[in-house]
């Protein structure tokens, strides 16, 4: 008889998601989460009567989350509450000029072609070429594992993936349907998610504007933490069991399989071994030199997804002319770019991120009170100092105080801050990243970190790292695809050693 325990290390979204879909498939299942609590980025805490969500702020893909739990005959509304965002979020262009982004596609039509003549058709033909790209997308590619080029091979797969653009970059894409700058930078915001430039973001990834205009901008009642209480909650329906303070300090190997996971507290047996943490940090640090997959030279050369400086803020009042989601698009991208991909530094004239999400839940803030959630992404591995945090927290005030024409910063009742030394402390983040690994076309599918480790047989990875990439719906994936993949090849050992012994 074939044991299956399984050890995941990491409980964000994507280790729940492959430790539940284990369970269900009747492995023993035991989370080791190096924190106190589950949901890694999107971890919540609560201060002065306040709730932040410290990671996720966006619920795009609203089907990718259903998909999640009707495979195990649940709902989202099992767990939680869901409404869309109408608006689904304001792009402050500059003094006066805020544009709220509809959620209806009508309206949407409209503001283009006040803006641009003829853009509303244009817009029709963009989406219905995004729609395609996003049923073959999120419902085919994203699934695959990208262990081998046959998984691409059929004959309408490769038809399909010929007419999404593949070769193309998004950049190139929305200027063959539009001219207008603003219109150009609405279209270009969703692939920011990605972590890359949109020069070098494949086109295929217009998907995300469908996710965006057609599909909508939701909120989790309660807060995006709430996702992670239900994921935890289906997770120990199915018998997972979650251990906390598990800082994994050795994967011990033996005959080049997993053995034993070893924490500062405790070891742990293991048949699979499925990291969902930092997958450098994995094979850097808790595995052998001969072990790993990839040398430190590999990694160097990754692209990696921007890191962000955070500014949590509770405020002692209401606050005027801010919307639930906020992009702060004042100053020119191209510089703040260049800051994040050429020339790694600190921006001289940053964009920034304002989400608000008492705007629409007042449970994440008292009476007459705001919630503030402040991001302004930055490079990777950037010398961090609270001196720095400080002065890009002046610099974001004094522009969100102007634009909004409102004193702020004398009406802040709480604050925190979190940037690279925290990523690295706290999910041990390799070169402090928030994202991951950027979608460039040079690492996407076969070309991104393998979730499987080439070294150790039993040894696992799933998470922004590996494979579909970084993000909160594509995390949810992974760790389904993770799964599907052990519990393949371990019911093929199965069925090998059953003839065997016949």
């Amino acid at each position: 008889m074939m044991s299956k325990k399984v050890i995941v290390i990491g409980a964000g979204f994507s280790g729940l998601s492959a430790a539940t879909s284990l369970a269900d498939q009747g492995y023993e299942v035991t989370v080791l989460e190096k924190n106190a609590t589950p949901g890694g980025r999107a971890r919540s805490f609560g201060a002065e009567g306040y709730t932040f969500d410290m990671g996720p702020s966006w619920y795009w893909m609203p089907d990718v989350f259903e998909s999640y739990f009707n495979k195990f005959g649940k709902s989202v509304s099992d767990y939680y509450d869901l409404v869309r965002l109408d608006p689904s979020y304001t792009v402050v262009f500059g003094e006066d000029d805020f544009v709220d982004v509809p959620a209806s596609l009508d309206e949407l039509k409209a503001l283009f072609e006040r803006w641009e003549p003829g853009s509303a058709a244009r817009l029709d033909q963009f989406l219905k070429q995004a729609a395609y790209k996003y049923e073959v997308g999120i419902n085919q590619l994203v699934y695959k594992p990208g262990r081998s080029m046959s998984e691409f091979m059929s004959l309408q797969l490769l038809l399909d993936v010929l007419r999404m653009d593949v070769f193309q970059s998004i950049h190139a894409h929305i200027r063959r349907f539009f001219s207008h700058e603003k219109i150009i930078k609405l279209m270009e915001f969703p692939v920011l998610f990605l972590g890359a430039l949109p020069q070098n973001t494949p086109a295929l990834y217009s998907l995300m504007n469908y996710a965006d205009i057609s599909l909508g901008t939701w909120y989790p009642m309660g807060g995006m933490y709430k996702i992670i209480e239900g994921m935890v909650q289906l997770a120990e329906e199915k018998g997972v069991a979650f251990l906390y303070n598990q800082d994994v300090q050795e994967i011990e190997v033996e005959q080049g399989i997993a053995r034993r996971v070893h924490t500062a507290s405790g070891t742990f047996e293991a048949d699979v071994v499925v990291a969902s943490a930092d997958y450098h940090h994995v094979e850097r640090h808790l595995l052998a030199p001969a072990l790993r997959s990839y040398t430190e030279e590999y990694w160097g050369k990754r692209v990696m997804a921007p890191s962000c400086l955070i500014f949590y803020l509770g405020i002692g009042k209401k606050l005027n002319n801010l919307r639930h989601h906020n992009l702060f698009f004042d100053e020119d991208f191209g510089p703040h770019a260049h800051e994040i991909y050429s020339d790694p530094k600190w921006p001289a004239k940053p964009l920034f991120y304002v989400s608000a999400p008492s705007v629409t839940d007042d449970s994440v803030a008292p009476d007459s009170c705001e919630n503030l959630f402040v991001l302004m992404p930055v490079a990777p591995d950037l010398e961090d100092t609270e001196e720095l945090r400080e002065r890009y927290y002046d610099i974001i005030m004094n522009r969100l105080e102007h634009l909004t024409k409102q004193d702020v910063r004398s009406a802040v009742v709480f604050k925190r801050s979190y940037a690279h030394r925290d990523f690295i402390s706290d999910y041990n983040a390799f070169k402090g990243n928030a994202y991951g690994l950027a979608n460039t076309l040079m690492q996407t599918a076969l070309l991104k970190p393998s979730l499987k480790s080439k070294k150790v047989k039993n040894l696992y990875y799933t998470g922004q790292l590996t494979v579909p990439g970084p993000g909160v719906p594509p995390s949810l994936i992974s760790g389904q695809v993770v799964a599907k993949e052990v519990a393949k090849e371990y019911a093929l050992a199965a069925g090998q050693r059953e003839i065997m012994s016949k």
